[in-house]
C-alpha cells in the first residue's frame, strides 16, 4: 500500500504551459473533423450575446500548423490589457512587500494575540481571507507559514492549526473574491461585467465561508489543546520540539515602525477607495496604484521602488503567459469555426434539465477543469469565452457563470498535489501531505457544499448584472 502512495505522489500533472498548448494542437486537429458552425450575435447593451436559436452549420475551416503558429501573436494581442492589469496589480504589491509592512504588522498580531486564544484563530483567518479577497494573497502566504507555525505551537496548538490559519485563510478568501482581480476581476472582464459587481452576494460567500472555517478549526485546535497525542501531526510535533529545544530556539517579533503603520494604513484605505471608485465611478486599471505611494511612504529610494515594482511583475509573468496561450486556444478554436459547434452541443446536452441543473453542471465542470489548471486568471482565460455563451443560451446570468467559476477553481487549491504553494507550505512547516488531506478533506467537501448552495440560489435569484 506504501509502495502504491509513493507512485502516485510521483505522478505529476504536465506543466501548465505543455497542458495548454496540448489543447492548442487538439484544437487544431478537432477542426478537421468537428463539424464547423456559428451562431448569430447581436449587440445587447453594448454587450456581444449570441442568438441561441440562430446556430446552423457552415463549411469547414480546418487549422495547420501555420494556423497554429499565428494563434500565438493572436492570443498574447488579444490579452493584453489583462496581462497589463496583472503586472500593474503584481507590481504594486511588490513596492508594498518591498517596505516590510506586511511581515513585520503580521508577526506583531501574532504575538500581540498570545494568550488570547479564543480570538487568534478567526482574528488570522479573517485578516488573511481580507488579503486573498483583495490583494489575491497567495504565493506570499510562504513567506507567513513559519509565522503562523509558532504562533499555534505557542498557544499548545500544532503546525496543522497554524498553516491552517494562513494557507485555509488566504484560499477561502482568493475563492470568495469579492474584489479579487486575479481571479473575479479576470472573469468579469471577459463576460463584459462590470469589474467587480455583485460584490453583495460575494461578501456574504466570504462571510459564511469564513465562518465555517473557523468553527472547523477552532474544534480541531481546541481537541488538541486538551489532548496533544491527539493531533493527526502528533509525531512530528514531538520532533519538532525535541529540535527546538536541541537549538534553543526563540521567536523573534519583528519592529513595526511607525512608517510601517502608516503603510499598512494606507494599504487599507486604498483598497476602500478602490471598492468606491470601481462601484460608483467605474474605475479600473489606471486608478490601481496604490503601492507606488506605498513605497514612497516606506522611505524606498526610486531605484528600490522600481526594484520591488519588477520583483512583484515578474511574479505575474507565469499567469499573464496562461492567459496568451489561453485566448491562443480561443482563437484556433474561432478560427476553425468549431467554438459555436461545441456550445451548441453543451447547451443541447443540458437543455432539457431544470435550469438550475444548468447552473450546477457549469460548476461541476469548472471544479474537474481546475485539476488542470490550478491558475485563477489562467482558468478564467481558457473557460469563460466558452461558458459565457453557453450560460447566454441556457438562460444562466454572466454574473452566476463567474461564480461558478471562482468557486470551481479556488475551493480545491487547498488539497490539490499539483499546488506548488500548498506543497511549499507543507514543506515548510514539514507536514506530510498524507496527513494534510487527512485534516482538510472534510472541511474542503464543506467548501463544496458551500459553493453548490451559493451557485443554485444565485441562480434562483437571477444573480446580475446581465
Amino acid at each position: 500500500m506504501s509502495r502504491l502512495w509513493s507512485d502516485m505522489r510521483e505522478l505529476r500533472v504536465p506543466h501548465t504551459y505543455v497542458l495548454l498548448f496540448a489543447f492548442i494542437v487538439i484544437a487544431a486537429l478537432m477542426s478537421w473533423v468537428v463539424p464547423a458552425g456559428e451562431f448569430a450575435r447581436t449587440m445587447v447593451d453594448g454587450r456581444e450575446v449570441i442568438d441561441p436559436n440562430s446556430f446552423r452549420y457552415v463549411a469547414q475551416q480546418p487549422q495547420g500548423i501555420f494556423d497554429i503558429l499565428k494563434s500565438l501573436p493572436a492570443g498574447f494581442e488579444r490579452s493584453q490589457h489583462i496581462s497589463y492589469f496583472l503586472f500593474i496589480v503584481g507590481g504594486a504589491f511588490g513596492v508594498m512587500n518591498q517596505t516590510g509592512a506586511i511581515e513585520a504588522a503580521l508577526s506583531r498580531l501574532v504575538h500581540a494575540l498570545r494568550g488570547k486564544e479564543t480570538l487568534v484563530i478567526p482574528s488570522v483567518l479573517l485578516i488573511m481571507g481580507i488579503a486573498g479577497s483583495t490583494i489575491g494573497l497567495s504565493e506570499e502566504t510562504i513567506l507567513f507559514i513559519a509565522l503562523g507555525v509558532t504562533l499555534a505551537r505557542g498557544m499548545g496548538y500544532d503546525a496543522l492549526v497554524g498553516v491552517g490559519m494562513i494557507g485555509l485563510g488566504a484560499g477561502l478568501g482568493f475563492t470568495s473574491g469579492f474584489m479579487n482581480p486575479f481571479s473575479v476581476g479576470v472573469a468579469q472582464s471577459i463576460a463584459d461585467l462590470p469589474l467587480f459587481s455583485g460584490i453583495g452576494l460575494r461578501l456574504v460567500l466570504f462571510a459564511v465561508v469564513w465562518l465555517s472555517t473557523t468553527v472547523y478549526l477552532m474544534r480541531y485546535a481546541k481537541k488538541v489543546k486538551a489532548d496533544p497525542s491527539q493531533s493527526i501531526v502528533y509525531e512530528e510535533e514531538q520532533a519538532a520540539k525535541a529540535e527546538e529545544a536541541s537549538e534553543g530556539k526563540t521567536s523573534e517579533t519583528l519592529a513595526f515602525t511607525r512608517r510601517q503603520q502608516i503603510i499598512a494604513a494606507i494599504f487599507v484605505l486604498s483598497f476602500v477607495v478602490i471598492a468606491v471608485g470601481v462601484i460608483g465611478y467605474g474605475w479600473y486599471i489606471t486608478e490601481i496604484g496604490a503601492g507606488i505611494l506605498a513605497g514612497m511612504v516606506g522611505g524606498l529610494k526610486a531605484g528600490q521602488i522600481a526594484d520591488g515594482f519588477i520583483e512583484g511583475a515578474k511574479d505575474m509573468v507565469y499567469a499573464a503567459l496562461i492567459v496568451g496561450l489561453a485566448q491562443s486556444l480561443i482563437v484556433i478554436l474561432e478560427d476553425g469555426m468549431i467554438i459555436d459547434t461545441l456550445i451548441h452541443a453543451m447547451s443541447d446536452a443540458i437543455a432539457n434539465l431544470p435550469s438550475v441543473l444548468s447552473a450546477v453542471g457549469i460548476y461541476v465542470v469548472q471544479v474537474i477543469i481546475n485539476f488542470f489548471i490550478s491558475s485563477g486568471s489562467g482558468q478564467a482565460a481558457v473557460t469563460m469565452p466558452i461558458i459565457v455563451p453557453l450560460a447566454d443560451a441556457l438562460g444562466v446570468t454572466r454574473q452566476t457563470a463567474v461564480l461558478c467559476y471562482q468557486l470551481g477553481n479556488g475551493f480545491l487549491d487547498s488539497i490539490m498535489p499539483m499546488s506548488g504553494i500548498l506543497m511549499a507550505q507543507l514543506a515548510i512547516a514539514k507536514i506530510p501531505y498524507s496527513k494534510w488531506v487527512k485534516f482538510a478533506m472534510p472541511l474542503m467537501l464543506i467548501w463544496l457544499l458551500i459553493g453548490l448552495v451559493f451557485v443554485i440560489a444565485a441562480h434562483l435569484m437571477g444573480y446580475g448584472p446581465f
